[in-house]
């Protein structure tokens, strides 16, 4: 296929392509973020499979030029189901001479690289660390290299405008999006609708924007640079409606459904920490939904505050990530001897202390089992991507009312941040929560015994004022029963065993655990989190040349399916992926005695399918 211009004739091939990887990178105050996010909507909204990775830099307002303040995002789209948002790239977008020099590493030999110009300087080189200017040197030439005057060229788009130049400036991320939107033949409709809605006040700002789009569009298609584009097809995706979602997003919705499906108002208490705040953020949009935010003073406080939501009978939920974890730690084990449903989500990141903010990492799992004085066990579930979380936070608030129990729902930045199609589910089609409390009661009636448990060990939710359930709660022992305090060696025994108990019997409640292949053979891949899809993509590579690999995804972490001891055993070998120092692996080898090999990566990254497909190759020898 060709396309032609009025002006000259330009032949413009078009290629046909499977699947694509583009990253825009530049500063951290060039709107990367806008650039990927409207890219992948706008592949979304044409049909293909996506799968994002958004890279914030760590520092709030790091130097302009600097490596430190490099911001990225990456979109992988296919006309086929995809995983992970992509190994190495196809197009690189490079605004400055720090963001080429961050993420060429990544770029795939003969890969498409835009440049802005107008940005490699004396001064940005030097911040970089260049000596001379790679677009001039040679050393750029084993890819396709297009250098691109972008900020002349937005500036001449906007003339006329009465713009700063400062304003000017800041739709360079328009040029560069519409002119990948032209290679990839993407449509620009989508994103001039979002600039009419997010600019509607700034008519000048809009139609800036709006040039500046266009002009990047027009640049791919008129110039003789570009002699062709790309073509990627709908993907066959199970029909439905469809919209794409990040992870945080995500969880927010699904919260906000099993609040509904349990008849009950959403509470959450939440201290913002990066990379959990944007739950917080989404779910005080909701308010028409019974949904209460409570942006508290500390960690501490929000927890607290949302164990007393769910005292007063009302699904409760705190969200935080790793060092507010660790802040949190007294309340949940308060919340652990209430026996109170508490939904505490974990949005992992690079640690420890602060760490690596922005930066994913799987860390945080030995802190969710064990980062509580005295015996104190809690159910643990982890989302494999984005879109799981809807499903996640769902399973997570029927197992707490259930059986009467906090739980932890353990996600990370890769996933909270990331993105994917999610098919919007027909409410009417999500099974009910059913939650009963206790009626009241007379005084003829025999008297109310708060821990009075169940054949799964849970006890009643009274709720307060109720007539006739005044019961005692707090931190102190319990008698089994009446719930009255006491200082009995052997009533403390047997209540550490029985709340030990209550959360093993989770393990009947939950379905077995899946494998992808066959269920005995010569190695299995056993992932958790945010690892799922590279590790699913590895194991689906080699199971088409033959290879004896299957692959088990967890997503119950605490208790283990009951079927998983049997399962481990069934393989000659055992290879478990962490982006931590072997949190998994030390369980399941505890547990089990299984001699798991670790493959770990700590590096703020996830990992790469072919990191785990070398690593399962080596096994298999």
């Amino acid at each position: 296929m060709s396309t032609t211009t009025d002006e000259t004739t330009v032949v413009k091939e078009i290629q046909p392509l499977e699947e694509a990887t583009v990253r825009f990178c530049g500063d951290s105050g060039d709107g990367m973020q806008l650039a990927g996010t409207q890219f992948s909507n706008t592949s979304a909204l044409a049909g293909n499979d996506i799968a994002t990775f958004p890279d914030f830099p760590a520092e709030i307002r790091a130097p302009r030029g600097t490596l430190a303040g490099v911001s990225g995002f990456q979109i992988h789209f296919a006309s086929h189901d995809i995983f992970t948002p992509g190994e190495t790239v196809d197009a690189l977008v490079a605004m400055n001479p720090a963001a080429l020099k961050t993420n060429l590493g990544d770029l795939k030999k003969n890969g498409v690289l835009i440049l802005n110009s107008n940005a490699f300087d004396k001064k940005a080189l030097g911040q970089a660390g260049y000596e001379s200017n790679p677009i001039e040197d040679d050393s750029l030439s084993g890819y396709q290299v297009f250098s691109v005057p972008m900020t002349s060229m937005t500036r001449g788009a906007v003339d006329g405008l009465d713009l700063s130049v400062k304003e000017a400036d800041r739709c360079r991320n328009f040029f560069a999006m519409g002119l990948v939107f032209w290679l990839y033949g993407r449509s620009m409709e989508p994103t001039l609708r979002f600039i009419e809605a997010k600019f509607s006040k700034l008519p000048a700002i809009a139609e800036a924007n709006r040039r500046a789009l266009k002009a990047g569009y027009n640049f791919g298609e008129t110039t003789d640079a570009f002699r062709s584009s790309y073509s990627v097809e709908k993907a066959k995706l199970p029909p439905g409606k469809y919209r794409n979602m990040t992870g945080n997003q995500a969880l927010a919705w699904g919260l906000i459904s099993a609040a509904q499906l349990s008849d009950k108002k959403l509470f959450l208490g939440s201290y913002p920490i990066t990379p959990a705040s944007d739950i917080l953020h989404e779910l005080s949009k909701y308010k028409n939904y019974n949904v209460l935010t409570f942006q508290a003073e500390d960690e501490i406080a929000a927890v607290c505050a949302a164990i007393g939501a769910a005292y007063g009978g009302e699904m409760a939920l705190t969200t935080t990530s790793g060092p507010g974890m660790a802040l949190k730690g007294e309340a949940m084990g308060l919340a652990m001897m209430l026996e109170l449903p508490l939904v505490i989500v974990d949005v992992q990141r690079g640690g420890p202390s602060t760490g690596l903010p922005t930066k994913t990492e799987q860390a945080d799992l030995l802190q969710a089992m064990f980062g509580r004085n005295g015996e104190s066990p809690l159910p643990i579930i982890a989302a494999r991507s984005p879109a799981d979380c809807f499903d996640v936070a769902i399973e997570a608030w029927r197992i707490a009312t259930r059986f009467m129990t906090p739980i932890v729902i353990l996600t990370d930045g890769y996933i909270a941040n990331g993105s994917e199609p999610w098919r919007i589910p027909n409410m009417a089609d999500l099974p009910k929560i059913e939650v009963t409390h206790p009626g009241p009661r007379s005084e003829d009636d025999p008297p109310f015994l708060a821990y009075q448990r169940n054949e799964e060990l849970a006890r009643p939710w009274a709720i307060p004022g109720t007539p006739g359930l005044m019961h005692r709660v707090g931190g102190l022992e319990k008698q089994d029963g009446t719930g009255n305090v006491s200082y009995d060696p052997q009533n403390h025994h047997h209540m550490v065993l029985t709340r030990a108990k209550k959360v093993a019997n989770i393990a009947e409640a939950v379905p077995p655990q899946e494998v992808m292949g066959a269920e005995s053979g010569k190695v299995l891949v056993v992932s958790w989190g945010g690892t799922y899809g590279s590790c699913r993509t590895a194991v689906a590579r080699l199971q088409a040349q033959g290879q004896s690999v299957s692959h088990a995804h967890l997503r119950y972490l605490n208790p283990f399916p009951r079927n998983l001891g049997q399962l481990l055993g069934s393989f000659d070998k055992v290879l478990v992926p962490e982006l931590n120092l072997g949190q998994l692996r030390m369980l399941l080898r505890d547990k089990y005695l299984v001699d798991a090999v670790g493959l770990n990566k700590v590096q703020g990254k996830p990992f790469t399918t072919t990191e785990i497909a070398e690593k399962i190759e080596s096994m298999l020898m």
